[in-house]
């Protein structure tokens, strides 16, 4: 390739300077060419459902007004444009829905909803009072929620992969990176079955109209995040069906907060592994790269030396103890800038 181009040592030299640059602007271009496979295929899927919903409707609002002479076109068009407008602010106008929207359990579904950047958009505020208070709400509750569950997440990772890892990479002399994909992919198949598998079993047991395929379509749209809005619990519920209500709300609740903890700290386990890293950091600037690379090994090495060492080892605890790379990285830049580089400074120092 090099040798067609009447520049090539040229050519060569500017895709090296520049490998990160290309590497993202490819990743960018891939990007876009995902966004448009993905919306063609969509529109190839759902595009004739949608002209066929729409016949359907047209013909049965047809027949409506054939049946009912008294009731003018126009006054059906108004009522369906009023009770649209009502539905898009989670009021039906059924005769069989009698809950509400606004109760202390269903605001805390809806906060939870917000706060997490879910928003199902089933319940949105009514009054002006309301939306302005959302707005105020969530400014600064969205960023207080990112660090918590940060918080949450990082001690979790301590916890569910940095301790396993390192104990058994000790215990069995395993390849850490292996190791490492091995734990991440257990991990994820732990939580496949515990928080989308499961609960998709017992939504098809509660929720009479949906079907297995629609229970777990609605539990990984509610723990990515996405949440479309389209399927929601309790929804389609009557007192007979469901006679605690709130009961079944607030379980759900403290479904998806703890569901959306648990994706979290398996996304940041595979963020971590060693093969994600190198690939992340081909699409990094060059400086950027060399400290994220350099700061990788300084983690890696503390890490290793100073938490995840083993106390109950009686001969680790006879060898002299080594300073962590960031020690000795500090006391050498204390060395070059407090005072000149002497022999007797250098030994003093080491000694």
């Amino acid at each position: 390739m090099v040798r067609g181009c009447p520049g090539g040592g040229w050519c060569a030299r500017f895709a090296e300077t520049h490998r990160s640059g290309l590497n993202f602007a490819l990743l960018v271009v891939c990007y876009i060419l995902y966004l448009i496979v993905g919306a063609g295929i969509f529109s190839a899927i759902e595009l004739p459902y949608e002209q066929e919903l729409r016949e359907e409707l047209k013909e049965a609002r047809q027949d409506f007004l054939t049946e009912s002479p008294c009731v003018s076109d126009a006054r059906l068009e108004e009522l369906l444009a009023r009770a649209l407008e009502a539905s898009n602010y989670g009021v039906s106008v059924l005769g069989n829905d009698t809950g509400r929207n606004w109760d202390f359990v269903s605001s805390l579904f809806f906060t939870s909803t917000v706060l997490t950047t879910t928003g199902y958009g089933h319940t949105v505020p009514l009054s002006d009072g309301g939306k302005a208070f959302c707005i105020f709400y969530t400014l600064f509750g969205i960023p207080v929620t990112l660090f918590f569950l940060s918080a949450v997440v990082q001690r979790l990772m301590v916890l569910v992969s940095r301790r396993p890892v390192s104990y058994f990479h000790r215990r069995w002399a395993v390849d850490r990176s292996k190791l490492a994909v091995i734990h991440a992919t257990c991990l994820a198949i732990l939580l496949t079955l515990l928080f989308f598998i499961v609960p998709a079993c017992i939504f098809v047991t509660l929720e009479s109209d949906w079907n297995f395929l629609e229970s777990l379509y609605f539990c990984f749209i509610s723990l990515t995040t996405i949440g479309l809005g389209d399927y929601v619990p309790g929804e389609t519920h009557s007192k007979e069906a469901n006679p605690h209500p709130q009961l079944y709300r607030l379980a759900i609740t403290a479904y998806l907060l703890l569901g959306l903890v648990c994706v979290l700290v398996v996304m940041e386990t595979y963020c971590e592994l060693p093969q994600v890293r190198r690939f992340r950091q081909r699409f990094y600037q060059e400086k950027v790269r060399e400290l994220d690379s350099e700061t990788t090994n300084i983690i890696d090495r503390d890490h290793l030396s100073d938490q995840l060492s083993d106390p109950a080892d009686d001969v680790m605890n006879h060898l002299p103890t080594i300073p962590s790379v960031s020690l000795q990285a500090a006391s050498l830049r204390q060395n070059n800038t407090s005072a000149p580089y002497t022999p007797s400074a250098v030994n003093g120092k080491l000694r």
